[in-house]
């Protein structure tokens, strides 16, 4: 039986916060802000020009959500739990994955906690899998098998416009399987554009990991500040994108917040980007919105597609810039892939070069806000290299 598996290797320092009152902890969340390198590597103040997610679902298949984070407060509707697991712990993963795809920030003009790429969209928590911690993850008798399966249909027939799925491995089974791919193309033909982690053993055994491996499916791998691949981040043919993947700040599952490396951040944001563009061009085919994100890209192989890269880093404005020539007809039909393609495919067009952000000072000094901050109000810290197996 596969046990998935929470695809966020490294999770270090989770500020607590004293009394669990966002008013009681404005340097940790104004620092939790200063710190989200990722806002400008994606270009989001400018991409927020035109989208910000508004009228978009984006199923989070994952350990749960907790939607009462003072970032997520009303952005989450909960879905089932199909683990099959009991007692509930507090999805801290989950609420990590939905800070960094529809995070609002809270207090005045929310600029407070923590932001996500697509603020107006909505959150759909669904439960698939448990935290690497929960000791019923040694149970694999406690989890439902088909829990990831059921959960992408359930996405897709309850209004999913983006499924996100930082996850995959586990119980040393990485052939994926049937009902999980039926269950992809089933989600793909019903609209929904699903998106996941490419894999967190790029530094070791650099196995095939699903679902992302399934065709069809938008797989991430890590890059950091640099824009370098992270040297845990999986390399192989069917990478579509890379994104931000490396000292990532983001939700903790309580009032708090964590800094994280892995690419389960990565895919969490290019599931943001995916959300973005769907507001934007609600008509476009998840193969379009695929294509969008791939062709708008920084940093381009040479050839157009590595396994380390695959088509570059994405870059939300781009993302919507390719959307907008797709949606209006000027991209040339040999540049777009069937609904199922994995590969590089036919060669796509490069996306204008963005050079990164020409200073770094906001970003290292909100760091070190956060980590001064931290240091006060710190319940726990850990480090740790969680694997993919169960």
């Amino acid at each position: 039986m596969r046990v998935l598996a929470p695809l966020l290797p490294v999770l270090v320092l989770v500020a607590g916060v004293v009394g669990a009152s966002p008013g009681a902890s404005d340097d940790v969340c104004s620092a939790a802000r200063a710190g989200q390198w990722q806002l400008s590597a994606l270009r989001l103040p400018e991409a927020w020009r035109e989208s910000r997610g508004a009228g978009v679902v984006v199923a989070v298949l994952d350990t749960g959500v907790n939607g009462r984070h003072p970032d997520l407060r009303g952005a989450v509707t909960e879905g089932p739990d199909l683990t099959g697991a009991s007692p509930r712990l507090s999805g801290r993963h989950g609420t990590a994955m939905a800070g960094l795809i529809a995070g609002r920030g809270h207090g005045e003009r929310h600029a407070e906690g923590v932001m996500g790429v697509a603020p107006a969209a909505r959150v759909l928590s669904i439960r698939v899998t448990l935290e690497n911690a929960d000791p019923l993850r040694a149970e694999r008798r406690s989890v439902r098998r088909d829990a990831l399966a059921a959960g992408i249909r359930y996405a897709a027939d309850h209004g999913a416009d983006v499924i996100s799925m930082s996850l995959g491995g586990g119980s040393g089974s990485w052939e994926g399987s049937a009902a999980e791919e039926a269950a992809v193309r089933y989600a793909i033909g019903r609209g929904a554009v699903l998106v996941a982690s490419a894999g967190n053993d790029g530094d070791t055994a650099n196995r095939k990991n699903f679902p992302a491996a399934y065709p069809g499916v938008i797989a991430v791998g890590a890059v950091d500040r640099r824009l370098r691949v992270a040297s845990f981040s999986n390399r192989q043919d069917y990478l579509s994108v890379v994104a931000p993947g490396t000292d990532v700040v983001t939700a903790d599952g309580g009032d708090a917040y964590a800094v994280g490396d892995g690419t389960s951040s990565a895919a969490a944001l290019v599931a943001g980007v995916a959300a973005l563009v769907r507001s934007a061009h609600p008509g476009l085919s998840p193969y379009h919105v695929r294509l969008a994100i791939e062709r708008g890209t920084r940093k381009r192989p040479a050839r157009g597609h590595s396994p380390a890269y695959g088509h570059g880093v994405a870059d939300a404005v781009l993302a919507l810039r390719e959307a907008g020539r797709l949606a209006h007809g000027t991209v040339p039909p040999h540049a777009r892939p069937g609904p199922f393609a994995t590969g590089p495919g036919p060669a796509a067009g490069r996306g204008q070069a963005v050079p990164p952000p020409a200073s770094r000072t906001p970003i290292v000094a909100g760091m070190l806000m956060l980590a001064a901050a931290m240091s006060v109000r710190v319940v726990s810290t850990r480090r740790r290299r969680g694997r993919d197996s169960a």
